[in-house]
């Protein structure tokens, strides 16, 4: 399977590493600029099969004529791969996505408001308590009901976790429903919700302009002269 777009993207990406200048990029620690190997056809059919849902076709031509992750935007594009027979996506936050889902179209809505406000209405107030520990304890058990209402699966049911920037703020890769192909920024563990990355245009970003752009940023960034030159 090929795909022109991504015609020399590989080499570009080990040549970008290979500059004295590449740790000025962002998140290269993460990925070190190693792509991980590309994904055979019969590998991809494979997590298909297991998913249940084609992949995008920017995305699925990527694995089998770039890699199958690593090198990438902010600390590096998650990588698939097949642990004891099954498939999967390896990162920090990759577990959020619920691969049973992905057949079902995302929605990109957050929590209904409502229910937002009813659980803030009962946010325990530490004057309410006598002893720390209770207020602690009363605290906690309300923190994990919050972040079983905003960070549902069915609320990223049909998308993939993709990279993250750290202090927990991922993107994510569309799969399935109209959003389909599109990436989004996840902002909930600040109190934000999913919204989708646009160009200047407004126009939503595809994984194929998601990754291009990086990487003639990342070769801008590389190879501009230092301040101090």
């Amino acid at each position: 399977m090929s795909d022109q777009r991504w015609s020399g993207v590989r080499q570009r990406v080990a040549d970008l590493g290979a500059l004295p200048a590449s740790g000025r990029v962002f998140g290269w620690q993460g990925h070190r600029w190693v792509l991980e190997d590309v994904l055979a056809d019969d590998g991809l059919a494979g997590l298909e099969a297991q998913i249940g849902v084609r992949l995008p076709d920017e995305y699925r031509t990527f694995l089998t004529c770039v890699g199958a992750g690593g090198a990438g935007p902010a600390y590096g594009l998650f990588p698939v791969r097949r642990v004891r027979g099954r498939w999967r996506w390896e990162g920090d936050g990759a577990d959020r996505a619920d691969l049973s889902m992905l057949a079902r179209p995302f929605s990109g809505r957050g929590p209904d408001p409502g229910d937002l406000d009813a659980l803030l209405a009962v946010r325990p107030d530490e004057e309410d308590f006598d002893g720390a520990g209770g207020f602690d304890d009363a605290l906690e058990a309300w923190d994990e009901r919050w972040e079983a209402l905003v960070f549902a699966p069915e609320r990223t049911a049909g998308a993939i976790v993709i990279s993250h920037l750290g202090c927990a703020q991922r993107e994510w890769l569309v799969i399935s429903g109209s959003h389909r192909g599109t990436v989004w920024s996840d902002w909930r563990a600040d109190g934000g919700g999913l919204v989708p990355l646009r160009d200047q245009d407004g126009e939503p970003i595809t994984f194929a302009r998601w990754y291009t752009d990086w990487l003639k940023a990342a070769e801008l960034t590389a190879h501009r002269p230092s301040m101090s030159a």
